[in-house]
């Protein structure tokens, strides 16, 4: 991608949206039709608002303006458009200065959990979760049988001492329990937090002791590319470091029938079959609690410090997820979602959330590529998913991996496949429409574990372009500020949020004041929410994200974000994975550092060495060009799939290896020491 080399702009330039009118760059590679837009719930929600308020705008960039600059009126629609199940009250919709001191629905209550069972009451045989799991496991629940099921676990979590407020944390892979055990943990109004069992002791210990959940619940194992893992020592270990935990619910064993699988002093060890005695409500009775009462707590990566505990109120993600889920995904009755993840991501609470749209989700535990590679798209076919979601990089590894699943399984039910947690690249487009399907919308959506949610991603009315997130969301105000803070068209700037948003969190657990959480968002532009993000906004409204903006390469006053840098390395059939690092610092220059893993029996040699430095030289700029490249065995990542560029960025300039990173937060933290600078011999 050309850039002018001259220019010194601070936040990119004009050249870098003309490079959006080349060949790789906005191609259009799905368009609705005129029956398919006007059947989207997008369509549908414009006619309501046209029937029912009068409103007649167009459903595309008027319905978003007046989603952002009538707030009150747009998400107070919602709550009648989707017949929120709760006591609205007399207040109004939002009250309150600028961000973040506002306050959405005071006086409404509801329940997240009476939302999502609410299909139990009105079609109990309707199918509700359908689970997969490597190992083998495989089952069904209707929305009747999550209901019994979910007042079963209640009533259990109830007779170990949990109250309205009191937390509930999960040590689980991605099973029905795991579900179960958030929604009756929601009904009691207690607060739900979970974290996968591939997370080691010490970082699960680093969030759940700043919770002080009163029960918690684990699994003993876990299977995961083909291996078992016995977790139990590290339940063991957890428990112990947990203050105020009163009880453990272990939902099963690792070594089979009658085997005692743990013992703890001072802490009830209770059976998940045994929760909710010899005769367990028939029925979930939700606690109607407070708009903003806490529903979940979700943390920062945490590759530094104590992770961020991010609260989530009720009433926002209700909001939220309604909107996004029926809007974006275009979920319908009929419906299965699909989202790979695990419940360490916001992603699987976005999943479980699929519920509140009244269709089945698709709950997977295992490897996505075991057996064999293409065993994901196997497993959608089979459960006749109509809307799948992954992260940037699976679909990435497929098009490495040559695999074509639309020739090899039948996918006729996949409607929309959804693309989060890194920029998904002109390539990843070109691999879905050439080797999974024609017919369908792919969705690269962008926000994050703050929001639990998205700003901007595809749209049922908007055409998929090749690199190009399509639009913005409905109420979402985003913007890109260039550095005096205003918004720009055209050029790179950060990514911030300009108008506030009911699912924006609540607060942070143990910050009273407030303090931790402005500082997070709110200290750069105050009453502007700052992501995070470099993102450039194209004239039509579609955007390309170009990575954290912490992360920036600032090579001689030209400033981009690594995504760009990624695209250009990893197409090159030799380089498997990659990361950048500019080792640069205020005022002065540093040096601009690649790893590579090498593909197959590639070799990083002075030719492949050459051919990486030419070709970003060609399409970022000569100042793009590596200092060094070093092949490493692996990319650092977190365990939801990001790159750490930062946390390496901190080993090369002098930062502890045991200071930079927590490894029980990382994938794969063997790769780190890969990274530490090796003292000339």
């Amino acid at each position: 991608m050309p850039i002018d080399d001259h220019t010194g702009a601070p936040f990119g330039s004009a050249e870098l949206a003309a490079a959006y009118a080349g060949p790789d760059y906005g191609a259009v590679l799905w368009e609705p039709t005129a029956e398919s837009a006007a059947a989207s719930r997008l369509a549908h929600y414009a006619r309501w608002l046209a029937g029912r308020r009068g409103l007649h705008l167009d459903p595309g960039q008027e319905l978003w303006e007046w989603s952002v600059n009538d707030l009150a009126g747009f998400w107070g629609s919602l709550w009648d458009y989707f017949g929120v199940a709760g006591e609205r009250g007399n207040g109004p919709v939002l009250s309150g200065g600028t961000m973040p001191d506002v306050r959405w629905f005071p006086g409404a209550t509801l329940n997240y959990a009476r939302q999502a069972l609410l299909t139990a009451r009105t079609d109990p045989e309707k199918p509700a979760v359908i689970y997969r799991g490597e190992d083998g496991r495989r089952g069904e629940l209707t929305y009747g049988e999550l209901d019994r099921e979910v007042a079963r676990v209640a009533a259990g979590l109830a007779g170990a001492g949990v109250r309205i407020g009191d937390r509930v944390g999960g040590y689980l892979p991605n099973v029905p329990e795991a579900l179960i055990a958030m929604l009756a943990a929601a009904s009691l109004g207690a607060v739900w937090s979970s974290c996968s069992p591939d997370f080691g002791a010490t970082s699960v210990i680093d969030r759940f002791a700043q919770i002080s959940p009163k029960v918690l619940v684990a699994s003993p194992g876990y299977q995961y590319n083909g291996k078992t893992y016995d977790r139990r020592a590290e339940v063991a270990r957890i428990a112990a470091q947990l203050p105020g935990l009163g009880a453990v619910v272990l939902t099963g064993e690792v070594d089979g029938p009658g085997t005692a699988p743990l013992e703890l002093a001072g802490v009830a060890v209770l059976a998940w079959d045994g929760l909710g005695g010899p005769n367990p409500p028939a029925e979930t009775t939700c606690v109607p609690v407070p708009f903003a009462h806490p529903l979940w707590v979700l943390y920062s990566s945490g590759t530094t410090g104590l992770p961020k505990p991010i609260v989530h109120g009720h009433g926002g993600i209700v909001l939220e997820h309604l909107k996004a889920l029926s809007f974006y995904q275009d979920l319908r009755p009929g419906d299965a979602f699909f989202w790979l993840t695990t419940t360490g991501w916001m992603m699987w609470n976005y999943l479980a959330s699929g519920l509140l749209a009244g269709v089945a989700i698709v709950l997977y535990d295992g490897a996505p590529a075991y057996p064999s590679a293409d065993s994901l798209w196997r497993l959608i076919a089979e459960t006749g998913t109509t809307y799948a979601g992954t992260g940037a990089p699976y679909l990435l590894a497929c098009a490495k991996a040559g695999i074509t699943p639309g020739t090899e399984h039948d996918l006729s039910r996949l409607r929309g496949i959804g693309s989060t947690g890194s920029p998904l690249p002109p390539e990843g487009f070109s691999w879905v429409y050439g080797s999974v399907q024609r017919d369908l919308i792919l969705g690269s959506m962008s926000g994050g574990t703050d929001v639990c949610t998205g700003f901007i991603g595809s749209s049922p009315l908007l055409p998929v372009r090749a690199g190009i997130i399509a639009g913005r969301f409905l109420g979402a105000q985003v913007e890109a500020f260039d550095a005096a803070g205003k918004p720009v068209t055209g050029e790179v700037g950060e990514l911030v949020v300009t108008a506030p948003m009911p699912s924006m969190p609540v607060g942070f657990w143990n910050d009273p004041d407030g303090e931790r959480y402005r500082a997070s968002y709110f200290a750069d532009y105050p009453g502007v929410w700052r992501h995070g993000d470099w993102i450039m906004f194209l004239p039509d409204g579609g955007s390309v994200i170009y990575g954290r903006s912490d992360a920036t390469l600032n090579r001689g006053g030209v400033r981009m974000g690594t995504a760009e840098f990624y695209r250009v390395i990893e197409r090159m059939p030799e380089i498997a994975d990659s990361l950048v690092v500019d080792t640069g610092q205020l005022g002065t220059e540093g040096r601009l550092v690649l790893y590579v893993v090498l593909a197959g029996r590639a070799v990083l040699d002075d030719a492949l060495a050459s051919r990486i430095r030419a070709a970003l030289r060609a399409e970022l700029s000569p100042r793009h060009a590596p200092d060094e490249i070093h092949q490493v065995p692996g990319i650092p990542r977190t365990l939801s799939g990001k790159k750490l560029e930062v946390p390496v960025r901190k080993i090369l300039l002098g930062t502890p290896l045991a200071q930079a990173a927590d490894p029980d937060s990382l994938a794969n933290p063997e790769v780190l020491a890969h990274f530490v600078p090796q003292d000339p011999q």
